[in-house]
């Protein structure tokens, strides 16, 4: 009888003992060197540990979709408890995504993507609408005075950063050029300070990654001495451009909140595993401008790969 009580409470101990997720698997386009992306998996890695949940980044090593699609269906075949991806290209990606769902992966995206992530079944979205984010800079900027500018294109491909530039043009609401670059901060200096020497009209910078993108833009309008009269803005933020802002020599920083972009994702999907919880909308993680009163604040956060 003993025995049998014994067993009976066994039983009745485990069945009422949460399922514990083992392993979530995140694909992302950007890779975790770049300081953008080492913020994203600080945040992942973080919620991971507090969840107890192992939490496996993986990302091409470069821009490549191609690449990202066939992480994807191997994190799919190997029936990870949740799968995080972000989407630069829902055309690319939608049939790996769309796999997953199929599979009964819960899937969650973040960052880039929020605007196709439900049509490929993706339970929900953290991260900020880009062409809303590029808007409010390009309305900031014009209100600064701006009236000719250039968006500085380093991920070209990348839908999500088309739409930055798109939605700097439209609240800008003057003349918006775009400049293609590769991910260097040489060639970045290089071409916005052509540019500038190319047409002196040219008041406003946008650029769309701060520590690579960002810094060496503010690099090339000092070179000129153009300081007081160009004014820098860059998506996201970086110790150094923070900085800069700080000093008067860039306008303001678009803080879309990476490390909740790998932190909450990962919390929700841990605890779907283990409670079939789950939000039942997107989470809006940007945008926030960040101008000279607060960039200082956020200095110390971003050299410590939060911000």
């Amino acid at each position: 009888m003993n025995r049998l009580k014994l067993t009976v409470a066994a039983i009745a101990v485990a069945l009422a003992a949460p399922v514990a997720a083992q392993n979530i698997v995140i694909v992302a386009h950007g890779q975790a060197a770049d300081p953008f992306w080492s913020v994203v998996k600080n945040g992942a890695a973080a919620a991971g540990k507090e969840a107890g949940v192992t939490v496996d980044f993986r990302s091409p090593e470069t821009f490549d979709m191609v690449r990202m699609a066939q992480l994807i269906d191997a994190a799919v075949n190997q029936n990870p408890d949740g799968l995080v991806v972000s989407i630069p290209d829902g055309d690319a990606l939608g049939p790996s995504i769309r796999r997953a769902v199929e599979a009964g992966i819960p899937v969650i995206s973040m960052n880039s993507g929020g605007d196709v992530a439900h049509g490929l079944g993706v339970r929900l979205h953290v991260g900020q609408s880009e062409f809303d984010a590029g808007k409010a800079a390009g309305a900031r900027l014009a209100e600064m005075g701006g009236k000719k500018g250039i968006c500085v294109n380093h991920e070209v491909g990348n839908v999500s950063l088309d739409q930055r530039c798109a939605g700097f043009a439209e609240g800008f609401g003057h003349a918006v050029a775009v400049i293609p670059t590769q991910m260097d901060p040489a060639e970045v200096q290089s071409k916005v300070r052509a540019a500038l020497e190319a047409d002196p009209e040219i008041d406003s910078v946008l650029t769309l990654g701060a520590a690579l993108v960002g810094e060496p833009a503010v690099a090339a309008v000092e070179a000129l001495g153009e300081t007081d009269k160009v004014r820098v803005a860059s998506f996201d933020l970086s110790a150094g451009f923070l900085q800069d802002v700080a000093d008067g020599k860039a306008a303001f920083a678009i803080d879309q909140q990476q490390y909740l972009q790998g932190y909450l994702p990962v919390s929700f999907l841990a605890l779907n595993a283990k409670y079939g919880l789950m939000p039942a909308g997107d989470v809006a993680s940007g945008p926030n401008l960040v101008e000279k009163a607060a960039a200082s604040q956020a200095i110390d956060l971003s050299a410590k790969g939060i911000r």
